[in-house]
C-alpha cells in the first residue's frame, strides 16, 4: 500500500562465537578476530604463534605468556589490562606490556629479581638510586608506547 511505509531498524545480531563478556585476554582476542572477520590461523600469523595457541587463549584454556603480550596489544590496538594506579601496578603493567619477565627487567635495572618481585607485590618500595631507575624505566617505556 502506498500510504503505509514502515521501516524496521535493529542492530545486526553478533555472531554466535562472539564473547558474551570480555574478562580475559582470550575474550578480547576473539572479539577483535570476529570483528575483523579473521580466522584463527591469520591471527596466529600476526601474533607469531600457532593456531592451537590462539584456540586455547580464546577458549580460556591457557593464558598468553608474557613474551606475547606486546604482539597481542598490537593486534588488539588497545590495552585491555586494568589501568595501573600505584607504583607497583604501574611497574608490573609496563613490564608486561613490554613482554618482559621479572628476571629480564630486574637484570636491565641491575637489581635482584626478588627485589623487583617485592616492589611489584607492594611489599616494599624502591629506595635510593633504585627510585631513579624505576622512574626512568617507567618514563622511557611510556614514551616508547
Amino acid at each position: 500500500m502506498p500510504f503505509c511505509h514502515a521501516e524496521l531498524r535493529a542492530p545486526k545480531p553478533k555472531p554466535s562465537q562472539y564473547p558474551k563478556l570480555l574478562n580475559t585476554l582470550g575474550d578480547h582476542i576473539r572479539k577483535r578476530r570476529v570483528d575483523l572477520g579473521l580466522i584463527q590461523s591469520r591471527v596466529a600469523e600476526q601474533i607469531r604463534v600457532n593456531t592451537t595457541t590462539i584456540h586455547n587463549w580464546e577458549g580460556n584454556k591457557s593464558l598468553p605468556a608474557i613474551r606475547y603480550i606486546p604482539a597481542i596489544l598490537r593486534f588488539l590496538k588497545y590495552n585491555p589490562l586494568p589501568p595501573a594506579q600505584t607504583l607497583p601496578e604501574r611497574l608490573a603493567a609496563m613490564r608486561k606490556a613490554l613482554g618482559l619477565s621479572q628476571r629480564n627487567l630486574a637484570g636491565s635495572l641491575g637489581v635482584d629479581p626478588g627485589t623487583l618481585q617485592g616492589w611489584e607485590a607492594g611489599q616494599h618500595e624502591p629506595t635510593g638510586r633504585n627510585v631513579e631507575l624505576v622512574e626512568r624505566f617507567l618514563r622511557d617505556a611510556s614514551s616508547q608506547r
